[in-house]
């Protein structure tokens, strides 16, 4: 039998075997539109990539040169903070409230006695968180409008959070009361979780990859104001203060520690210092601040020596920061490429 012939009967021999002719085939995906691709462990590299190169493309769009970070608890949540009423909530970043047995205590109860030690003391520390939250509202109000009246092009030391609830809240509302641009680095974690509403539309983020956030934190960072939070701020304040102790920032950073009180009963940097595990000169990496005038008095002193001499003279006449957004780096640089459809 030739060739010919015994493809001519493979192919009689399939019609006959299934009686009908193959569906036409539905058109393949676009690589970068192919969801099962993109979330499979094969598609990591670009999912990577992307967290680095979208959020670049919108600070350069948004105009934003550097910032100032503003770290704390996400686990309480404002209910008035005027009158002291946060909830717990379930976990960090979560919108589920924490079961009530876990609750700070309200007034009533702890006027009648009726309530757990767990209670009191978590009613004792909501007191303390809700002065924080306005702490920190406040000082973010006070860099924002003092990083208002900057000259240049670009927004300087734009407050930065992680987007969620608590003290990263308090910070985004301070710069938005205040009228600046103001950033949330959220994370998406298996859980509900919503941004607070006080982050510029244009700046909220939400990354898979903690390792990505923790870059955008740290690259765009001229100063960290860490205020009482959990393992959360842990991690991140002491990713922060290892990248300036082993001096792998290209910048000089202003790290203040909010809330020594709270601080120096969590961490005993003293007894690390005893026991020769940091340098006592690793001290003078980070201050103390308890006020937020103190705060600010910190990072304006830091701010201006490090990033702002020598450049105030240059930009004094640059005029106010354009409305509109900046020109991507296309319509900057070009070349004039047709777009493929």
């Amino acid at each position: 039998m030739s060739g010919r012939e015994r493809i001519s009967f493979v192919s009689n021999e399939l019609e006959q075997t299934t009686g009908t002719e193959p569906e036409r085939l539905e058109s393949a995906p676009l690589a970068y539109e192919n969801a099962a691709f993109l979330d499979s462990p094969d598609g990591r590299w670009l999912r990577i990539l992307a967290e680095y190169s979208e959020p670049m493309a919108r600070f350069r769009r948004e105009r934003i040169q550097d910032t100032v970070v503003f770290f704390g608890s996400a686990r309480f949540r404002a209910l008035d903070v005027a009158n002291n009423e946060l909830e717990l909530l379930d976990n960090t970043y979560a919108a589920k409230r924490a079961p009530q047995d876990e609750q700070p205590a309200n007034e009533e109860e702890l006027e009648s006695g009726e309530t757990t030690e767990l209670k009191r003391n978590r009613a004792e520390a909501a007191v303390e968180m809700a002065r924080y939250y306005e702490d920190a509202r406040k000082l973010a109000r006070m860099v924002t409008e003092w990083a208002k009246g900057l000259p240049g092009r670009r927004h300087r030391f734009v407050v930065t959070s992680g987007g969620g609830p608590g003290i990263m809240e308090a910070a985004n509302r301070g710069a938005w009361e205040a009228g600046g641009k103001t950033i949330g680095l959220n994370i998406k974690l298996p859980f509900e979780q919503y941004p607070n509403p006080y982050i510029t539309p244009a700046l909220n983020f939400n990354f898979h990859y903690f390792f990505m956030r923790k870059y955008w934190f740290a690259y765009l960072a001229k100063a960290l104001v860490v205020f009482p939070g959990g393992f959360g701020t842990l991690d991140e304040m002491f990713e922060l203060l290892t990248l300036d102790q082993t001096h792998k920032l290209a910048k000089k950073i202003t790290i203040i520690v909010y809330g020594s009180s709270y601080w120096k009963k969590v961490i005993n940097m003293d007894m690390l210092v005893e026991k020769g595990a940091i340098s006592p000169k690793d001290l003078d990496l980070f201050q103390f601040a308890d006020t937020p005038e103190d705060a600010f008095r910190i990072l304006k002193e830091g701010l201006t020596k490090y990033h702002l001499e020598g450049i105030a003279a240059d930009q004094a006449g640059a005029g106010p920061i354009p409305d509109t957004p900046a020109p991507s780096a296309e319509e900057l640089l070009g070349p004039g490429i047709a777009r493929t459809r």
